[in-house]
């Protein structure tokens, strides 16, 4: 059962990057290879736990490298081989069509701007936050970047685990040296397009060439700071943080095992967050249903956060801002 308006006693609570339900895997046939691996995908379970969490907009993250991706030898993923011939774009387009069918089917509105998020918050729903997680699909045709903003899609993230032509990520050796003149360009399109620029995965002097680019504040969806004896390829500096900050932009708060090893602690890496770059500057990113060692596995847990929060001090607007509404803010700034 969907929690009414009246229940809603919070601001928009917003997840910032997720894979609701596997929901790359949507629309695959039941003889694909993935969907004998992974499953098939549990996204309409997904929409209702999300809603009923009370969750004004989640992301529903395609994955660029999917049919490429395969585990390295401490169980994290890499790409481990290369693109055939038009693969990456193709499926990219099966993954858009999927979640539009998905939107359809449960009649959810598509995340176009923010104020999207402010009326399902409104109407006691959950909107779809179109994001894609690497620009794989792109290649050297920009012009994909118009057919994603058609679609539905508000955000990309630059890489994921291919290394690709726009920059390094982090847990490859550096290839580039930071952003690409192809990176560049891709920045400058998506500024113009109005597309949010996700830079998790990337590197440091990745995201410095994107902030010397872009026009506009960008974020990092899923994340946390390394030190404190649990330091992460995956995971950014102090100084990494807070560049993207004092752009504008905001960091997505991850509950993964690399920072966390229990809920109480993932609150903890929350508030070390909000210390080091203000509560103005953090959000939620969940990577729900394709999290590395998940220390938060249910939508549910949100009121968790808010709770625990509030017992450390936050006052009920502080909280608001890191489960929504700088997310929306964000969204608003960027996307319209």
């Amino acid at each position: 059962m969907t929690e009414s308006t009246s229940q809603r006693t919070h601001g928009p609570w917003v997840d910032l990057h997720a894979h609701p339900g596997k929901c790359f895997l949507a629309g695959l046939n039941a003889d694909d290879l993935l969907t004998q691996v992974l499953g098939a995908d549990t996204c309409d379970a997904s929409v209702a736990e999300i809603k009923n969490a009370g969750i004004a907009a989640a992301s529903f993250a395609t994955v660029a490298d999917l049919r490429a991706l395969g585990l390295n030898g401490d169980g994290g993923l890499r790409a481990v081989r290369p693109f055939q011939e038009g693969e990456a774009y193709a499926d990219h387009r099966r993954q858009l069509t999927g979640l539009s069918n998905l939107a359809r089917r449960h009649k959810m509105a598509i995340v176009r701007s923010a104020d999207d998020i402010i009326v399902a918050h409104d109407a006691g729903t959950t909107a779809l936050f179109i994001t894609c997680e690497g620009a794989d699909f792109v290649e050297d045709h920009l012009e994909r970047l118009d057919e994603c903003h058609d679609a539905g899609v508000r955000s990309i993230t630059l890489l994921h685990y291919r290394q690709n032509e726009f920059g390094d990520l982090q847990t490859e050796q550096p290839a580039h040296g930071g952003l690409t003149q192809a990176g560049r360009k891709l920045v400058r399109e998506m500024n113009r397009i109005g597309l949010l620029i996700d830079l998790a995965h990337a590197t440091y002097e990745t995201t410095l060439g994107v902030l010397e680019e872009s026009s506009a504040p960008v974020m990092i969806s899923h994340t946390h700071l390394n030190g404190d004896g649990r330091d992460n390829a995956r995971l950014v500096s102090a100084e990494h943080a807070a560049m993207v900050a004092s752009a504008g932009g905001l960091v997505g708060a991850w509950p993964a095992g690399v920072s966390a090893r229990t809920f109480e602690d993932f609150v903890d890496e929350i508030i070390r967050l909000v210390d080091v770059i203000g509560v103005d500057h953090v959000g939620i990113g969940t990577d729900m249903d394709a999290n590395y060692q998940p220390v938060m596995d249910d939508y549910g847990q949100f009121g968790a956060i808010e709770e625990r929060l509030q017992e450390r001090g936050f006052t009920g607007t502080e909280v608001d801002r890191v489960l929504g509404t700088n997310a929306v803010e964000l969204i608003r700034s960027v996307c319209g």
